[in-house]
């Protein structure tokens, strides 16, 4: 019996496809290995969103070239965006790669590996999702759903369109039928994914369009599924429909992402995000209108070029004013193919670095205090497994997506409720309610 093992870098739609291709080994006849070293076919789903995932994929493939040494019959293939934005390179920059393929042309790594001649080849297309490929999930309780790949979006900084191309919707129905199966098959949370979810069903066929708030509805109806989540949603495109939604919808959780990257209006502009300052402040103050007690997290993006303390002097007070649960803080990093590279007025390093140590104080210390409205309160807990930090408790994440660690007996997959104790700014802790577990 063949054996793989997939590293998988950068978002969670990596993760979702990282898990189509453990589905299609796995219906192949392969089975997971849990060390590289006891992996005949080793894989890479790879990242381009920032420099430090190119880093570390470079340090991995150094152990490769030496497994692959040792073992000339062993298959090492490249898969992602790191691997669609070099294309052919990958083979002049690393000969020992067999199979090289973006993120558009997963089902090519299986025709590859059932060929007669495995010389080495790289398929580069945009094809299909790998949404219709069979998955293997993390947890038997959670799944992804990929109702869209690709973008139509024009940010100066990212690197996303080149590699996934351009926006294309799954039919509605299609995905009814994919969240019954799922619900049938014991799953009780699923996040649906895209680059741009808000922008969902634009593209399909007159007759068969379909909002993504009437989607969220449709998807709501499905028996069996106790949670909605999705990934990631566009500032420009986040309508009153949606945000009704979550008012409006049981099963659509308290948690919306909502990115911001700049807080200021010329350098948004210059980002190409096609909203201002004022239009982002509006979005949050809708949220906030029709949820009141919703969780909101963002991205930022620190030292983009021609970032000037003033520009981000604005950025800190959106982060002061809006008080976000969590966030994502990136210090900008230039990636090959984007206008942002190519750009005269780069933010030197040391730069960027103060100013990301005072983002990262003011987004702790909101997200501190905003966590405290949960002190005293009950809520309700998806159990995930054992805590990492201390294997007597428990650990799960609540609607707001906030993980809760906390002392219980419940098992994973079960919903309980958990009386909150205490709150960090990334963590809850707490005791499970007695007689509270939920079916």
């Amino acid at each position: 019996m063949k054996r793989y093992h997939v590293t998988t870098f950068g978002c969670q739609m990596n993760e979702h496809d990282s898990e189509r291709m453990k589905g299609m080994l796995e219906s192949l006849g392969y089975r997971e290995a849990e060390e590289r070293a006891a992996a005949d076919l080793i894989l890479f789903n790879t990242c381009s969103i920032r420099e430090s995932a190119d880093n570390r994929l470079v340090g991995h493939l150094g152990e490769a070239k030496r497994l692959k040494r040792e073992n000339p019959e062993r298959i090492v293939g490249i898969g992602g965006c790191w691997a669609q934005s070099l294309k052919d390179e990958v083979f002049e920059r690393f000969p020992f790669v067999d199979v090289a393929f973006g993120p558009g042309q997963v089902p090519k790594l299986a025709e590859f590996l059932t060929s007669d001649s495995l010389t080495a080849q790289g398929f580069f297309e945009f094809e299909g999702f790998t949404g219709h490929l069979p998955a293997k999930r993390e947890r038997e309780f959670q799944a992804w759903v990929q109702i869209s790949v690709g973008c139509n979006c024009a940010c100066a900084y990212c690197i996303v369109p080149s590699t996934r191309g351009r926006e294309v919707s799954r039919p509605a129905q299609e995905l009814v039928l994919e969240v019954e199966r799922l619900a049938a098959d014991g799953v009780r949370e699923v996040t649906l994914l895209g680059q741009n979810v808000n922008s969902y069903g634009r593209d399909l066929p007159k007759g068969a369009k379909t909002t993504f708030a009437e989607l969220l509805a449709l998807l709501d109806a499905v028996e069996g599924v106790d949670r909605i989540r999705y990934t990631s949603p566009h500032p420009k495109d986040m309508r009153e429909d949606v945000i009704r939604a979550h008012a409006e919808l049981p099963s659509l959780c308290e948690h919306i992402h909502l990115p911001l990257q700049s807080g200021s209006s010329r350098i948004l502009k210059a980002m190409r995000r096609t909203y201002n300052r004022e239009r982002y402040l509006d979005r949050v103050a809708l949220i906030r209108e029709h949820v009141p007690d919703v969780a909101l997290t963002t991205d930022i993006i620190v030292g983009f070029p021609g970032e000037t303390d003033a520009d981000f002097e604005e950025t800190l007070d959106v982060a002061e004013r809006v008080g976000y649960d969590s966030a994502f803080t990136f210090v900008f990093s230039p990636r090959r193919g984007t206008l942002a590279a190519d750009y005269d007025d780069q933010v030197p390093h040391e730069v960027k670095r103060e100013r990301m140590e005072r983002l990262v104080e003011v987004v702790q210390r909101r997200a501190t205090e905003r966590a405290q409205r949960f002190v005293g309160r009950e809520l309700e807990v998806l159990v995930e497994g054992p805590s990492r930090t201390d294997p007597a408790k428990l650990r799960g994440r609540t609607r707001h997506n906030k993980t809760a660690n906390f002392h219980g007996a419940a098992a994973p997959g079960e919903l309980t409720r958990v009386r909150i104790e205490s709150a960090t700014s990334t963590t809850l802790a707490g005791e499970e309610r007695l007689l509270a577990r939920l079916a």
